[in-house]
């Protein structure tokens, strides 16, 4: 009822992580190993689950640097699920990011992905007016022509990452070649989305074998896609293995996580404290989840300079 009542025109955004660096190819391609040695990542968001119409995703990717090829090579996956299945977005994506050292204290990154995009509609989850009878409900069948099904699609990004050691900038395009995702009738070509990032890392006393430093890390994030905007500013403080991060996305959420991060695993937790009209007692939040692993590897440069951005 709520499809056929809507106006004609309809806009919608990508899905979106809040722990926007424990999956960092997702952000920007040019991070694709950024780490050096093989890095795998496993994310999970459920947004809204008070609302039966909640989205779910789940994305997994994997990178790492190529001294042959003189930088990064990353695989992501993402499956995305709408209104309790009735629309699956699914991709396969393969990322080149290339290496450049720009003098002894700043690096540049140039990163590319090539996806695979797969979109189903299941049309008979799908209800009309026409399929209601006004004492017993929905028993009727819709004279409405079936449609939906799966649509395949080429999708194409880019981005670039620029660092030193204690501060780092980014920026992305993702769906450049703006694809064709319509299901039903007529063309629906996907907004082209822009994420400009930065962030800096500030230590606090000296890491010694008997201590560990302290690190504020102040970041922001600004995305904009067909008309609608995003700006998502935050901090995150470490000590040892050891992170919390506060956020504010404007408009919407206040983002309070927690993580433990070592040379080999993390592990991290989020929650969006709903603070826009669809408040936080309607919509139950958004609950956020991260696994990561990192393997040892030969053929990292001993000179292989790191990033030093948040890992969740």
């Amino acid at each position: 009822c709520f499809l056929c009542l809507t106006a004609h025109s309809a806009f919608s955004q990508d899905p979106q992580f809040t722990q926007f660096y424990a999956n960092p190819i997702y952000l920007n391609p040019a991070f694709a190993g950024s780490h050096g040695c093989p890095r795998f990542a496993l994310n999970y968001r459920n947004e809204w689950p008070s609302l039966t119409g909640n989205y779910v995703t789940y994305s997994g990717s994997y990178d790492q640097y190529f001294k042959n090829i003189s930088g990064g090579i990353g695989i992501i996956a993402l499956h995305d699920q709408q209104g309790q299945g009735t629309i699956y977005t699914s991709s396969l994506g393969l990322i080149y990011s290339y290496h450049l050292k720009v003098n002894r204290k700043f690096t540049m990154l140039f990163g590319a992905k090539a996806a695979m995009v797969n979109k189903f509609l299941d049309w008979d989850k799908l209800t009309f007016g026409d399929m209601i009878d006004p004492r017993k409900g929905f028993i009727y069948a819709t004279g409405d022509v079936p449609r939906g099904g799966n649509r395949f699609f080429f999708d194409a990004s880019a981005g670039l990452v620029g660092f030193s050691k204690h501060f780092f900038f980014g920026f992305a395009a993702h769906h450049l070649n703006m694809p064709d995702e319509s299901m039903i009738i007529g063309e629906s070509r996907l907004p082209m989305r822009l994420t400009g990032h930065a962030g800096a890392e500030i230590q606090f006393g000296s890491k010694s074998q008997y201590s560990n430093t302290t690190s504020l890390m102040p970041n922001i994030i600004y995305q904009y896609q067909n008309g609608f905007q995003e700006l998502s500013i935050g901090t995150y403080l470490k000590y040892g293995a050891f992170t919390a991060g506060a956020w504010y996305r404007n408009r919407d959420a206040f983002i309070l996580s927690i993580g433990i991060s070592t040379n080999k695993f993390k592990i991290g937790y989020s929650y969006d404290v709903t603070v826009s009209k669809l408040n936080n007692g309607v919509s139950g939040g958004s609950h956020e989840v991260s696994l990561g692993l990192n393997l040892n590897c030969k053929d990292k440069p001993v000179s292989f300079r790191t990033i030093s951005c948040p890992s969740f």
